[in-house]
């Protein structure tokens, strides 16, 4: 793990980018000296690590107590993208605002996603685990179904914060049984990106016997802002 940038910002907290072979990421750690729980925080659908409401929610977290560490996937935010990914995401938009059937789009592009995203949080948990600064235990905040497949794979993650859940590969719909571990689940009422019934009926499924449902009104970006300080202490009683 290289770091390319480092600066304190005005709460103590140090933010720092950093690379791990081919992948961008920004690691924020509080001002404490003691090792810090860590959370790994992945925005859906491959948005860019820099987006100002992941960032936002990451500062606040690590204001909290917690090493807080994002990655870009492969294909998206400061990394290469091939035309066919772009051609993808375009005829995922142009459904959606259209109205029309989604599904098959859906999983011919979220689910490689998905798989090839896995490996590559894996490697970047590894090397932030050997930071004297990061003590662990870990929990994931976040992108739904990738955060299904690391809950299953990944012993180490303790317990997550997943959002929305209407569109979700079938994969990882079928996997969300095996799910164990406490979970936090957030849904907007009226987001337009997320069929609620998908969403309600994937949170049956989770196989975990601790599980909360925060719904809210409001669409997709609406998440009242004490959804994120009810996170912290979720992961508060989870993680420290």
């Amino acid at each position: 793990m290289h770091f390319t940038s480092e600066q304190r910002l005005d709460d103590g907290v140090l933010e720092r980018g950093f690379t791990l072979g081919e992948i961008p990421g920004t690691l924020w750690t509080p001002g404490s000296a003691a090792p810090a729980p860590l959370i790994l925080m992945a925005h859906n659908n491959g948005l860019p690590k820099a987006q100002p409401r992941l960032v936002a929610r990451a500062r606040q977290s690590a204001a909290y107590g917690y090493a807080v560490a994002t990655i870009d996937a492969a294909g998206c935010g400061d990394r290469p993208r091939s035309a066919a990914d772009e051609q993808a995401r375009a005829d995922l938009r142009r459904a959606m605002q259209a109205g029309e059937p989604v599904d098959e789009i859906f999983e011919s592009f979220i689910g490689p996603l998905v798989e090839k995203a896995v490996p590559e949080w894996q490697t970047t948990l590894d090397a932030l685990l050997a930071l004297p600064e990061i003590g662990g235990p870990v929990g994931y905040s976040g992108w739904m179904a990738l955060g299904i497949r690391l809950a299953v794979v990944e012993p180490r993650i303790a317990a997550a914060g997943f959002f929305a859940g209407g569109y979700v590969p079938s994969a990882q719909r079928e996997q969300a049984r095996q799910v164990t571990i406490p979970l936090l689940v957030l849904l907007q009422w009226d987001d337009e990106g997320n069929p609620r019934q998908r969403a309600l009926d994937l949170f049956d499924a989770f196989g975990t016997k601790e599980k909360s449902l925060h719904a809210n009104m409001g669409g997709h970006t609406g998440t009242p802002w004490f959804e994120v300080e009810d996170g912290n202490r979720f992961f508060g009683r989870h993680l420290k």
